[in-house]
């Protein structure tokens, strides 16, 4: 299963992290995922895709 988010690097030492659907930042919990250190992008990326994981295979299971 492919991911759905993924790092952008906007300027040195910034990134973002944007959905690969809609190449829009991240919006989470109305804070926009951009202009983070790569070490905290990288780690809330994983999160946010591991979540999607888990949601997508329980969406398949229901359907």
């Amino acid at each position: 299963m492919a991911n759905r988010y993924a790092l952008r690097m906007d300027e040195p030492e910034s990134w973002t992290i944007f959905d690969i659907f809609t190449g829009q930042p991240v919006d989470l919990k109305q804070q926009v995922m951009v202009a983070m250190n790569l070490r905290d992008a990288e780690a809330m990326a994983d999160r946010l895709n591991s979540r999607d994981v888990k949601r997508r295979a329980k969406a398949d299971r229901t359907s």
